[in-house]
């Protein structure tokens, strides 16, 4: 019988492989290797030899050749149920998921109750985003292995991404349930409760996470955002620290870091912990945008303006992003002569604020078509600079070259010193002012304005009030007039007790109203919505009154004027989510200014 060489002695094959086996079950992983490759000299398809080689390699830590030495093995017996599922193994972890899916595919034909080649399947097919048959196979594994408490936790994953959420909760908890130390189970179940708005529930599951784990970098990060979401801003910060020391590359304990540090003013470091980020994951937009919010609040506009480029590749904005066959135009080429199309992006109260600029793009010879939402179309029709309005979503004419509204600031270069200052450069319609004084007769007292709300489709909305907070300023010796629109159903009330707010809400058929409104007034307190800047460009006094970190960078920090808006007043919290502070201040400002309540 032919005899393998090359050991320490010599031995037939059947006894080479039998003690290969039981070297490789003593731990002693040499002497197996050295055994099966003296088999390899000796027939070098022999099946077993290189099963067992495959092994050693997948144990070592080599995907790469584990999975060569199972392709050659599965040419030799293309049956071998373990040689099919392991070689999935192999090729998952090199990323080759398809590969790997097809692997536990052919093991499950040979042997459909292999439990552990359905779950596998279903990490494949997880990651391969398929997860309405990664969840049938987490299922099978299931009915197959009842115990197994990585199927449970799985199977929970796949029914939170479509969007079976009690589901998903009891699965987690049935996977915590067969092991109490799960600290993964532990992590997505606080993650489901996060998403769920259940933080203080979250809060304990990342806390069980942590504790059956401490050095689990991602449960720390997690629990930093619960605390954030919690407004423990500094308690999430030492969170996120404890998430990056564990994880020098985490780069969203980085940029989380960053948020945390925002939210404490301290934005200088903010500022370098987004950076870190962004070295860590060159193309992580949220960091890049958040970056660009902090350069522009501390007025360093110059890289800020660059920033905020990125608002293109956040995942909630790409949809919104223009495809044009014309060129971008960032101020780099000359226009004159040519038709430029400037076109609104999101925010109502963006539009009035960069609108300003079309006056200036018009000044360098080019013929400026303004597209803005609809309920703007009528207020800007007179807009200087321009030649041309229309609403979003109408057919556009013919235009050489485009430009966002919002990135007019980067094509020329503005800094502190430049803001196009042309006060007012919105006016209202006579024809509208003359039939809303008729509606609202003559008076011999001031008239206030007041907005307390932004949109209610913003869901966390730190801007905005009640109208009851807001109450405490409604004093006789005012004419109060409502210009919020949009109305919630707890305000409905309040407006109904307090008959000398006169609130007109659908009868603001678009700005144009709402402008005319304005100009009936002597001064508007609001918050920040886009009634602040409506007023502002007008050149109206205005009070806005804002969040201890502003909703937009627009206001900076510690001022109470404004660099856009040169009649406009701001009233900050003094702390996060003291309106009550901000409120005094206003009425005390009003008693001196109209001799009114005190």
């Amino acid at each position: 019988m032919t005899r393998p060489k090359g050991t320490a002695a010599t031995f037939t094959v059947p006894q080479a492989m039998q003690r290969a086996v039981f070297a490789l079950q003593r731990g002693e992983s040499r002497e197996a290797e050295q055994l099966c490759r003296a088999v390899l000299g000796v027939t070098a398809d022999h099946f077993d030899a290189l099963y067992l080689l495959a092994i050693l390699a997948g144990q070592a830590g080599n995907p790469s050749e584990a999975a060569a030495l199972l392709s050659r093995a599965l040419v030799v017996r293309p049956t071998s149920v373990d040689a099919h599922y392991n070689h999935g193994v192999a090729l998952g972890e090199l990323g080759r998921t398809a590969e790997a899916l097809a692997s536990y595919d052919r093991a499950i034909d040979l042997r459909p109750d292999h439990a552990d080649a359905h779950f596998n399947r279903g990490v494949a097919l997880g990651d391969l985003g398929r997860p309405v048959e990664a969840l049938e196979s987490y299922e099978r594994a299931i009915a197959l292995k009842p115990g197994n408490p990585e199927a449970y936790n799985n199977r929970g994953v796949a029914l939170s991404l479509l969007g079976r959420r009690a589901e998903a909760l009891a699965s987690y908890e049935r996977a915590i349930a067969l092991k109490p130390k799960y600290a993964s189970a532990y992590n997505n179940l606080g993650n489901l409760l996060w998403n769920l708005e259940r933080l203080p529930e979250a809060l304990a599951a990342f806390d069980d996470a942590i504790a059956s784990e401490p050095d689990y970098p991602e449960a720390h990060n997690n629990r930093g955002l619960v605390l954030a979401g919690l407004e423990r801003h500094a308690e999430a910060l030492a969170e996120f620290e404890r998430a990056i020391a564990l994880k020098s590359d985490y780069a969203d304990a980085h940029y989380d870091r960053g948020n945390a540090l925002r939210e404490l003013h301290r934005h200088g470091e903010a500022i370098e912990s987004f950076k870190r980020a962004i070295a860590l994951r060159p193309d992580y937009a949220s960091a890049h945008w958040n970056l660009a919010d902090c350069h522009l609040l501390l007025g360093e506009f110059a890289p800020g303006w660059q920033e905020y480029e990125w608002r293109w590749k956040l995942e909630q904005r790409e949809h919104a992003k223009r495809d044009f066959p014309r060129p971008l135009w960032l101020g780099e080429q000359p226009i004159a002569g040519q038709t430029i199309l400037l076109h609104s992006e999101f925010g109502l109260g963006d539009t009035l604020l960069f609108c300003r600029y079309a006056k200036e793009v018009a000044s360098l010879g080019a013929r400026v078509i303004l597209e803005v939402q609809p309920p703007l179309v009528e207020l800007l029709s007179e807009l200087e600079g321009i030649a041309h309005i229309l609403p979003r979503g109408a057919p556009l004419p013919a235009f050489d070259c485009h430009c966002p509204l919002m990135s007019l600031p980067l094509a020329f270069r503005t800094d502190l010193t430049s803001i196009p200052a042309a006060i007012p450069y919105i006016r209202s319609d006579p024809a509208r002012v003359a039939a809303w004084h008729a509606r609202l007769g003559a008076s011999d007292r001031p008239r206030v304005g007041i907005v307390w709300r932004g949109s209610t489709a913003l869901k966390y909305d730190r801007r905005s009030m009640n109208l009851a907070q807001m109450l405490p300023l409604v004093r006789e010796g005012v004419d109060w007039i409502s210009l919020q629109k949009e109305v919630s159903e707890e305000d409905v009330a309040a407006l109904a007790s307090r008959p000398e707010i006169r609130h007109f809400g659908d009868e603001l058929r678009d700005f144009a109203d709402t402008a005319a409104l304005i100009e009936l007034t002597d001064l508007v307190v609001t918050i920040d919505t886009s009634v602040a800047n409506l007023a502002g460009a007008m050149g109206k006094a205005v009070w806005i009154l804002l969040p201890y970190n502003p909703h937009d960078w627009r206001w900076m920090l510690d001022r109470e004027d404004s660099i856009w808006y040169p009649t406009a007043r701001l009233f900050r919290q003094p702390t996060a989510g003291d309106w009550v502070g901000v409120i005094d201040r206003v009425k005390n400002q009003l008693a001196g200014r109209y001799g009114v309540g005190g």
